[in-house]
């Protein structure tokens, strides 16, 4: 008999009680007696829910307080030697202290998990000697089968994974610290068996990236070495994101079980298949069920998949299960009593997925009757959703609006110097300002209809007088209004769009406690009337220094969105960035002529193999244009992109053509300006000279460093100094500290710069 199984649930709780717990505990309004019970009861919640929905085989070791890569790092003891670790179990104050930085060190890089929108703690090597510190997975083991009756599959990120998404080392190194990993990786698992585990899962989803031949050789080892000691414990090697690379030689690894996911592999993995096997003693996880995306699955598609797979591995060789871990989408449908019937019958979340596992499970085993009324129920959705107005087909094509500027940057920038007259090292921030408690309050007073809209607009201009006051104190050069209207960056443009449609409580992690609740574009996308025109206009009025106009761009808006799924990715991102120009033209119009259009998740949506990169990178990069282009020469476009390996794009970043980009470099230490150096780019840059993610402000001193290591490799008089993204998560005091900070760093520079020339 077929089986079912999660590789891991949502940790945020159905009402964020995740969140709201950790920020207690970082707020000390509980202490950590108070926050390791609130967090354990969170955590067996999910257990039993998960019980009751009737999964097979249910993950544990897959809950953490802040991420699950930072679990496994000082699990093994691989604290960066700037918190002072001095062996053994690491204390929540040095977990967090690596997560968020302190007064004394600056927190680890974080960089985007895989192509998803979560974020995880970069791991950092540094000489240490891993060791086994604390065995996570089997604490988790032991507590769901004593706390709720459980035999739990512990969940671990593997030695090759984890060591792919570290950072310290040198290429020739990686088969050495391998080596070294494996030592406290075989306790682990040595223990795991003691205790009688039967099932435990081993994420390898670098597997799926391009890694060479020589690499595939060296998992090959890894594993050879890792299991020789463990007769009785069964290994679920667990994949995802895509389809594997090295298939043939993933299938001989010696483990019980192999994970595949026939969602966004399904092509490549299904003909692997097909053309080359599956070991007949080995369990193939079926990674049945979308884990990335909030549509009930079509049935039918569900049953051609499984028909093929079963004619090549028999059913109860088979585990059902999502494609990837439920984390990255919300908790439950549930509670969303405001979205249309039919759109809210054609979702599932978390919750809905594992009961989808359960009704596929049954659909397997019925009678041909039962299986036909199943089947004409889902299908009936499908149906109704295709001949709604929503997705009526559209005829016009994106080759209707401009993609190339009319003057290339060099004769662009001549008119906008002269347009502008901005200082040497011209400073700005990001975007937005500090989200206070008292603003969300106002937001969602005036969201419940507690507060008329002129009471709600006069509050919003209050708010954008204060700070456009407090940046013409502080001496920034380039303004903007502080987004005080905004909830979220996409959240607040697909309100405005026609195609969008906005979830109560569909909350999903991005990092730490920082949750984000992404749109459903489930039809066609259409402008309506201007979204941002009249705050940054009111802003413009009361200064005489430029006010940036603030839009997210087309890929960022696709990328952290939840997407119907019928028709190609690239034309919903066209359709976005021709709503999005109109938007930009009527800024244009009413005097804002300097405008940033955001693009943090370019990159994130680059697909996990090297040989399909450029198609995405040409559509990607043509959506941006699509949404920039038909302006005037002098109007001056901004961009901003977060954590991105610059080298990895820089010939798209180069082809975007804006005026200005953004990149973060604080967390990264100045890798990015390295990369500057082997890569020529000849239009304006702002490398982000602190960390916005840290409570930590850093001093005056820091940030000059920082901005005199890029002069040194970048254009003098091409160098904007800007934070390293926007500033909505920071309390006030920390903003307004660290933005003079930041400012009078700039005027050092410039001070020096000029005595010196």
């Amino acid at each position: 008999m077929v089986q079912t199984s999660n590789l891991g649930y949502p940790r945020i709780g159905d009402y964020r009680e995740w969140k709201k717990t950790l920020e207690s505990f970082w707020a000390n309004e509980i202490n950590e007696v108070q926050f390791l019970k609130q967090m354990k009861d969170i955590r067996l919640y999910h257990l039993q829910k998960q019980k009751e929905k009737q999964v097979d085989i249910i993950p544990v070791g897959d809950f953490t307080f802040y991420d699950h890569v930072l679990d496994t790092a000082v699990m093994f003891g691989l604290v960066p030697d700037r918190f002072q670790y001095q062996g053994n179990a690491v204390s929540l104050s040095t977990y967090f202290a690596i997560a968020r930085g302190n007064q004394e060190a600056q927190a680890s890089e974080m960089t985007k998990w895989f192509n998803t929108n979560y974020h995880y703690i970069v791991p950092e090597w540094s000489g240490q000697i891993p060791t086994l510190t604390e065995n996570k997975p089997l604490k988790a083991y032991l507590e769901a089968k004593e706390e709720v009756g459980i035999e739990g599959k512990p969940v671990l990120l593997g030695p090759f994974t984890f060591l792919k998404c570290s950072k310290g080392y040198e290429q020739n190194q990686f088969e050495d610290l391998s080596k070294a990993l494996l030592s406290p990786y075989k306790q682990l698992l040595l223990e795991l068996q003691e205790a009688g585990v039967k099932w435990v899962q081993i994420d390898e989803p670098s597997l799926v990236t391009s890694i060479s031949d020589d690499e595939m050789k060296l998992v090959a080892r890894i594993y050879r070495e890792l299991t020789q000691e463990l007769p009785n414990l069964s290994i679920m090697l667990q994949t995802y994101f895509e389809a594997v690379t090295h298939y043939e030689a993933v299938i001989g690894l010696p483990v019980q079980g192999i994970g595949l996911d026939f969602v966004a592999g399904y092509e490549e993995n299904m003909q692997n298949v097909e053309k080359f096997g599956f070991p007949k003693d080995k369990v193939l996880g079926v990674g049945i069920i979308d884990g990335r995306n909030i549509w009930k699955e079509n049935l039918l598609s569900v049953q051609v998949k499984l028909e093929k797979l079963s004619a090549m591995v028999p059913s109860e060789r088979q585990w059902l299960q999502p494609s990837c871990s439920l984390q990255h989408v919300p908790v439950s449908v549930k509670y969303e009593d405001s979205l249309h019937p039919l759109l809210k019958q054609a979702l599932a979340f978390g919750d809905e997925k594992l009961e989808e596992l359960q009704e596929i499970k049954q659909f397997m085993t019925a009678a041909v009757s039962d299986k036909e009324t199943i089947m004409q129920t889902n299908q009936d959705i499908f149906t109704q959703l295709a001949s709604s107005e929503w997705r009526t087909p559209v005829d016009d094509k994106p080759e209707d609006i401009r993609t190339k500027r009319s003057l290339p940057f060099q004769e662009r920038r001549v008119a906008q110097e002269e347009k502008w007259q901005l200082p040497f090292l011209p400073t700005t921030t990001i975007g937005s300002f500090p989200q206070t408690t008292d603003i969300r309050r106002i937001r969602r007073k005036w969201r419940n209809g507690e507060l008329g809209d002129m009471e709600y607009e006069q509050v919003i201009k209050q708010k954008i007088k204060e700070w456009i006051d407090i940046q013409e104190e502080i001496g920034l050069d380039v303004l903007v209004h502080g987004e005080f209207e905004r909830t979220d960056m996409v959240e607040f443009f697909g309100e405005k769009l026609e195609g969008f449609a906005f979830t109560k409580n569909g909350w999903v992690q991005s990092y730490g406690s920082r949750c984000v609740k992404p749109p459903l574009i489930y039809g066609n996308v259409n402008f309506i009337q201007p979204m941002t025109v009249k705050e940054t206009v009111y802003a413009q009025s009361l200064t005489e220094k430029p006010v940036k106009g603030m839009i997210t761009g087309p890929v960022t808006i696709l990328n952290w969105s939840f997407v119907r799924n019928d028709v190609p990715r690239h034309e919903v991102a066209y359709q976005i960035a021709k709503a999005l120009i109109q938007e930009v033209q009527e800024l244009e119009k009413l005097g804002i002529e300097m405008i940033q259009v955001d693009e943090p998740a370019l990159r994130e949506g680059l697909p996990l193999k090297v040989e399909k990169w450029q198609e995405y990178l040409t559509w990607a990069v043509r959506a941006f244009r699509l949404a920039t282009s038909d302006v005037l020469d002098t109007t001056q476009i901004h961009t901003h992109m977060c954590y991105s390996e610059f080298r990895d794009i820089i010939d798209a970043i180069k082809a975007l053509d804006a005026d200005v980009i953004s990149i973060e470099t604080s967390r990264s230490h100045g890798e990015l300006i390295y990369d500057f150096e082997q890569n020529i780019y000849d239009k304006g840059i702002g490398l982000g000279v602190y960390d916005i993610h840290s409570p930590r402000v850093p001093s005056e001193e820091e940030m000059r460093k920082v901005i005199q290591r890029a002069l040194s490799v970048l254009p003098n008089d091409l160098f904007w100094v800007n934070p390293d993204c926007g500033l909505k998560t920071r309390r006030e005091e920390e903003t307004i500290l660290a933005l003079k900070n930041m400012v009078q760093a700039a005027k050092q520079v410039r001070k020096a710069q000029t005595v010196s020339n």
